[in-house]
């Protein structure tokens, strides 16, 4: 009965309106993905003692990594970190920032 022709702004339009309306449902799910991955963190540190494990979060850290953190240097840990590994500046930021500092003397 009604013939309706979209043109590609129409189908651009659209296409931003499911783009936004999908980010603004995520942010319902964030709560939920935390708490499931403290669950999966919990579970997995029982597993680790039953086997009688440790977890050292710094035995996989480059070289010079923790000694710049150590002395305040974040920067530099961040740097440091960026040329063994190749990744780029947010996740060595992110990486560094979640190592546990090292209590001071």
């Amino acid at each position: 009965m009604f013939a309706v022709v979209l043109d590609v702004s129409d189908f651009l339009i659209i296409g931003l309106v499911i783009i936004v309306a999908a980010s603004s449902l995520s942010v319902y799910l964030k709560p939920r993905e935390r708490s499931r991955l403290s669950r999966i963190e919990a579970k997995l540190d029982l597993l680790l003692k039953h086997a009688g494990l440790t977890f050292d979060p710094k035995a996989g850290v480059p070289a010079g990594v923790m000694e710049a953190l150590e002395r305040g240097n974040k920067i530099e840990a961040i740097k440091l970190y960026r040329e063994a590994t190749g990744v780029g500046l947010a996740e060595a930021k992110a990486f560094v920032e979640d190592l546990p500092a090292s209590p001071k003397a």
